[in-house]
């Protein structure tokens, strides 16, 4: 017998219940990836679902013996797209083949219509030269499809130095200055970073996603930041600043588990569109890696994502190291 539980309490009764949520994702990234993948902490899930911007609803599935065998979540995003919902669904490798990814999915998708979530989007992940067969039939099966490819890449550090001071062009006088922060940015930046996050909404290759534009303001960056550093994450930004009006023109953000720091995961990259064409991607991603080198001597490894058809992103990775190691698919389901 296998029930679905709500967990709305992961601080306090349900709190050994959240953790083996939590566990169930840990445990399908070492059989996807490897013992060595780097997968979220329960305490770091805990905090992504205090979010007012993206709020996530959680659920387990559960059997007699009070064993997790599946989790699941939906996240519904509040300050725009309010008819899209991202729909998570895993089951522990050895609890698979038992119907409880289609029980688990039927409680999020009640859920999501419950909600007037109309436009579901999903994930399914796996390393190059092998298939998630079981997340990417049973999307399919399901009525999801595909909308977007994208490459894992990841770059072992510490990198080549010559080769990212190289790729810095230093004495090139063009207009732009490069500033790297940690863990926080100046207060005068903040409404030129919440530009930035919406033209990240607008300016990358989006595929078939049916996403609108995101609003950002001062407050919400603000709060991203706070939620970071609740996470217990560090977080390298790297900023492109055009000297004669000092606008933020383009970034580059790589967050770091302080608890775990040997992966450091990439974020945003973007040089806004009237800007490109001056190798900014390029040069803010080896500041970027520099950086960690100096100040996160622990971080062996940075991880990027980016849709197979951004050719001038992957082109920049290629030029400072990185590894295509691994796919993603975006699936999304509308009526």
């Amino acid at each position: 017998m296998v029930t679905i539980e709500l967990i709305d309490d992961p601080d306090g009764r349900q709190r050994e219940l959240f953790d083996d949520w939590a566990e169930v994702f840990a445990a399908d990234g070492r059989h996807q990836f490897g013992p060595e993948h780097a997968s979220w902490t329960a305490d770091e899930l805990r905090e992504t679902g205090r979010s007012t911007d993206r709020p996530r609803i959680s659920w387990a599935a559960v059997d007699a013996s009070g064993t997790v065998l599946g989790s699941a979540g939906l996240v519904m995003p509040q300050r725009d797209n309010r008819a899209q919902g991202l729909v998570i669904v895993v089951v522990h490798p050895d609890h698979r083949g038992r119907g409880v990814g289609t029980k688990l999915l039927g409680t999020v998708e009640a859920a999501a219509q419950e909600h007037g979530r109309t436009v579901l989007l999903a994930e399914t992940q796996w390393l190059v030269g092998e298939r998630d067969e079981s997340g990417e039939d049973f999307a399919a099966r399901q009525g999801y499809a595909g909308a977007q490819t994208v490459l894992r890449s990841s770059l072992a550090l510490p990198a080549d130095r010559t080769r990212l001071e190289a790729a810095l062009q230093p004495g090139r006088d063009d207009g732009y200055v490069l500033r790297t922060c940690w863990d926080g940015i100046p207060q005068e930046w903040w409404a030129g970073r919440a530009e930035l996050s919406r033209r990240m909404s607008t300016d990358i290759p989006m595929g078939d996603l049916e996403l609108e534009e995101e609003r950002w303001d001062e407050e919400r960056v603000i709060r991203e930041y706070e939620r970071v550093a609740a996470m217990g994450r560090r977080v390298v930004d790297t900023f492109a600043v055009l000297e004669a009006t000092r606008e933020l023109v383009g970034y580059t953000q790589v967050q770091v588990p302080r608890s775990e720091p040997r992966v450091g995961f990439q974020h945003d990259t973007l040089v806004v569109g009237e800007h490109r064409g001056h190798q900014l991607g390029l040069r803010m991603k080896a500041a970027s890696a520099l950086a960690l080198m100096q100040e996160s001597p622990d971080t062996r490894s940075v991880r990027t994502w980016n849709a197979d058809d951004n050719a001038a992103m992957l082109r920049v990775n290629r030029t400072i190291g990185y590894v295509h190691d691994a796919m993603m698919r975006e699936w999304q389901k509308t009526p």
